[in-house]
């Protein structure tokens, strides 16, 4: 279980306090697929971020099967959003000089001391080729960034983000930057993901039929959760939020 409880999180803009999160409390049920929507600015990047460590609320807590996470060490949360929490954003964020299979070693490269890194090579490779065979890129490994389509890439991405096996996906707009067909795809994946690895999936979106088709959808209005319900989604709920 993934909690989040009465959180708080402002930014500042020079002299500006912009608050983002106002008291946000929501739970996150293991081998759930949950969708969070709502306006731009209504806090859902952001409160992904804390569930991910990438963040630390102002006040509030974010526990993980009861221990909190949000006050643990740097140390410490580096490790989590190493091996249990994966991510997946709009950007891709591949580095242009590698090839997809070394994107997507990435995160062993990071975990690893250099010995230890050498000792598991071979492992590591075997298992990118692994997930770059599942997303369908087996055979576009070695090309780079550039040399791929943004359909491909984000592939490339969700396989970078499997690779320590985590326990939670955590998606910020997977399909925001990808044509409908080519989005429509990179959900279906996750949802094999999901439904097949049983990872847990969090993701925000702006498109209503892809909400529709998660295990349950959570709406956000002004930093706080405003609806929570189980799919299928209703379109007026969006609508209702700009």
């Amino acid at each position: 279980m993934l909690v989040a409880d009465s959180i708080h999180k402002t930014y500042r803009k020079h002299r500006v306090a912009v608050p983002v999160l106002t008291g946000l409390s929501l739970s996150v049920h293991p081998g759930e697929f949950l969708s969070l929507v709502g306006a731009s600015g209504s806090g859902k990047s952001t409160f992904l971020h804390l569930l991910g460590c990438l963040d630390v609320p102002d006040t509030g807590s974010v526990t993980l099967d009861g221990r909190r996470i949000d006050a643990l060490t740097g140390r410490d949360r580096d490790a989590l959003r190493n091996r249990t929490f994966g991510y997946v954003f709009q950007f891709y964020h591949l580095l242009p000089e590698l090839s997809a299979l070394d994107n997507v070693l990435m995160p062993a490269y990071v975990s690893s001391s250099v010995l230890g890194w050498f000792r598991n090579r071979k492992e590591w490779r075997l298992r990118g080729e692994e997930l770059l065979d599942r997303v369908g890129l087996l055979a576009r490994r070695r090309h780079k960034p550039r040399e791929m389509s943004g359909g491909e890439m984000q592939r490339a991405a969700v396989a970078r983000a499997l690779l320590m096996k985590p326990r939670f996906l955590l998606a910020d707009e997977p399909t925001g930057n990808l044509d409908a067909e080519t989005g429509d795809s990179i959900v279906q994946l996750l949802k094999s993901l999901n439904r097949d690895d049983k990872v847990t999936v969090v993701m925000v979106t702006h498109n209503q039929e892809i909400a529709r088709g998660t295990d349950r959808v959570v709406r956000m209005v002004g930093g706080k959760v405003a609806d929570d319900r189980a799919a299928p989604f209703h379109p007026r709920l969006l609508t209702a939020v700009g």
